[in-house]
C-alpha cells in the first residue's frame, strides 16, 4: 500500500532532522580522535542507560518481540532476566578492567595479557559478526517500511544505510550517543501509540484480550523443562542470557565502548544497571502488545512472524500516527555500531600492524572512511538478508557463535593467572568449532537438531576457557602481564 502524505512527511521529516542533528552535535564535539572514539568522557550515567538501552533494541526487538508473542508465549522474558543478571556480574567484573588507564577499544585488555595475535582475533569476530548482526537488523527496518509503504526492500535499505553513514560519519561516538539517547524516546513513544490503538480497537479492551491470551497459555512465562534444544526455558534464559549479555555488554566493543565515553566508572557501573531495569520493563510492554495483535487479528497466519506490526501499523492506524510509528521503528534501526567497527579498525589493526607513527589527522581521516566502508558492507548484509524468518533470532544467534570464544578468552585473561597466548588461541578456535557444530551444522555433523541458539555464548565460551586452561598448563610459554584483579 502506500503511505498517505502527512505519513511521509512525518517520516522524512524525523530522518533528515536526526541526520542533520547528529551531524551538527558532532561537529560541535571535536577533539581529534579521543574525541571521535572516546567523546572527551563527558557522558553522564542517564546518558549512558539511554544510550545502551537504544543500542541493544534495535528494531529487531521492535518488530521481533510483538513477533515472538504473537506466536508463542511470554517465555522469552526468561532471556531477558537473564541479561539482568549478566549486567549486574558485567558491572562488578569487567567494568572495573577498562577504566584502568585510558583504552580505545575493548580488545586493548587481551593485548595487555596475552599480546597482539588475540586482540586482533577478537577484534576480528566483532568486526565479522556485527556487519553479519547489523546488516540484518538494518534489514529488519527496511522491511517494516517497505510492507508499509509499498516501495521496495532495497530502496528502503539504501536510505536507511546512507543517513546511517551520514551521521556516523561526520558526528563521531558523540552523534551516536545523544542521538540514541533521543531515539529511545521515540521509539517507546511508537510502541505506547500502537498499545493503545490496538487497544482501543479490542471490543474487550486490555483486559478481556489478557483473560483469553491467558486461556490459551499465551501469558506463560517459565518453562523449568531442560531441553538444550529449546530456546525458551528458564535454563537456557537465565544462563544464556546471562552470557549473551556479558558477550555483548562485557566484551563487544560496540556497547563497551557507550562505557568508555561515560564521565566515570561509577557513571558507567549506574548506567548500565539502571539500563537492566528498563529493558525489562520494555519487553513487558513490547510482548504485551503482541498478544493483543494476537487477539486482534484472531491468530491469523503470516508469512513472517516480522511482519504483524509492520502490517497493524499500514493498514489500521491514521496517517500521522502511521508516520510517527515508522519514525520510531527507524529511531530503532539508526543506532549504528559503525563508529565502534572505526574504532576498532584504526586502533586494533592499522595503528599497531600498518602505521604505528599515524599522525593525529591521518588517523581522524581514516576513521572516517573506515564508518563509510563498513557502512556500505551493513548495507549489503540487509540486502542479502531479506529471505530471514525472523530478523530477531537471526541476529542474536549470529552474534552468539562468534562471541562465546571472546567471552572465554576475557575470561582467561581477568581471572586466571597461568593462561597464556597459545592456549587462549587454541582454546577460542575450539570454541568456535564446537559452538557452530553443536548448533548450526548439527544436523549435517550429527544428525540431530542443535543446542538452541540460546547456549552458543555459553558453549562457546566454556570451551574456550577450559581448552586455554588445559593447552596453557602443557606449554611453557607464560602469559604476557598478571591477570587483572
Amino acid at each position: 500500500m502506500k503511505l498517505p502524505l502527512s505519513a511521509v512527511f512525518v517520516l522524512l521529516a524525523y530522518i533528515v532532522a536526526i541526520t542533520a542533528f547528529g551531524t551538527w552535535l558532532g561537529r560541535r564535539h571535536s577533539g581529534g580522535v579521543r574525541g571521535y572514539f572516546l567523546g572527551g568522557k563527558s557522558v553522564p550515567w542517564w546518558a549512558i542507560a539511554s544510550c545502551i538501552v537504544a543500542t541493544e533494541t534495535s528494531t529487531l526487538t521492535f518488530i521481533g518481540a510483538p513477533g515472538t508473542s504473537y506466536t508463542g508465549n511470554f517465555s522469552f522474558l526468561q532471556l531477558v532476566l537473564g541479561y539482568v543478571i549478566g549486567r549486574l556480574f558485567v558491572s562488578f567484573f569487567f567494568l572495573p578492567a577498562y577504566f584502568r588507564g585510558e583504552i580505545f577499544t575493548s580488545y586493548e585488555i587481551l593485548q595487555r595479557r596475552f599480546g597482539g595475535a588475540v586482540r586482533a582475533t577478537s577484534s576480528g569476530i566483532f568486526l565479522l559478526s556485527r556487519t553479519l548482526g547489523d546488516g540484518i537488523r538494518l534489514h529488519a527496518a527496511a522491511l517494516v517500511l517497505s510492507v508499509a509503504a509499498g516501495i521496495n526492500e532495497w530502496w528502503c535499505i539504501l536510505a536507511l544505510g546512507l543517513a546511517m553513514i551520514l551521521y556516523t560519519e561526520e558526528g563521531g561516538v558523540i552523534a551516536t550517543i545523544w542521538t540514541d539517547a533521543i531515539q529511545m524516546l521515540v521509539y517507546l513513544f511508537g510502541a505506547l501509540i500502537c498499545f493503545v490503538a490496538v487497544a482501543n480497537a479490542l471490543p474487550g479492551g486490555v483486559m478481556g484480550a489478557l483473560e483469553k491470551a491467558a486461556a490459551a497459555g499465551k501469558l506463560t512465562f517459565l518453562n523449568a523443562a531442560f531441553d538444550i534444544h529449546e530456546p525458551y526455558t528458564l535454563w537456557a534464559g537465565v544462563i544464556g542470557g546471562m552470557f549473551l549479555t556479558i558477550a555483548t555488554h562485557g566484551t563487544d566493543h560496540y556497547l563497551v565502548q557507550r562505557f568508555l565515553v561515560a564521565k566515570s566508572q561509577k557513571d558507567a557501573q549506574i548506567g548500565l544497571v539502571l539500563s537492566g531495569v528498563l529493558v525489562f520493563a520494555q519487553f513487558v510492554l513490547f510482548l504485551t502488545l503482541g498478544v493483543l495483535l494476537w487477539q486482534f487479528y484472531e491468530g491469523r497466519k503470516f508469512a513472517r512472524a516480522d511482519e504483524i506490526l509492520p502490517t497493524f501499523v499500514a493498514s489500521e492506524l491514521p496517517g500521522v500516527f502511521t508516520g510517527l510509528i515508522l519514525a520510531a521503528i527507524v529511531a530503532a534501526a539508526l543506532s549504528p555500531s559503525l563508529n565502534s567497527m572505526a574504532s576498532a579498525t584504526l586502533r586494533d589493526f592499522y595503528v599497531p600492524y600498518v602505521n604505528p607513527q599515524a599522525s593525529e589527522e591521518k588517523q581522524l581521516r581514516l576513521a572516517k572512511r573506515f564508518t563509510v566502508f563498513w557502512g556500505i558492507l551493513q548495507i549489503g548484509v540487509a540486502g542479502l538478508a531479506r529471505n530471514v524468518e525472523s530478523a530477531l533470532q537471526a541476529g542474536l544467534a549470529a552474534l552468539g557463535y562468534a562471541s562465546g570464544p571472546t567471552v572465554g578468552a576475557f575470561a582467561l585473561g581477568l581471572f586466571t593467572k597461568n593462561a597464556n597466548t597459545t592456549g587462549t588461541m587454541i582454546g577460542m578456535l575450539s570454541g568456535l568449532l564446537v559452538s557452530l557444530s553443536v548448533g548450526l551444522l548439527s544436523p549435517r555433523i550429527f544428525g540431530t537438531p542443535g543446542v538452541a541458539w540460546t547456549w552458543n555464548v555459553f558453549v562457546g565460551a566454556v570451551v574456550t576457557f577450559v581448552v586455554g586452561i588445559a593447552v596453557s598448563a602443557f606449554t611453557r610459554e607464560r602469559a604476557a602481564v598478571p591477570a587483572a584483579q
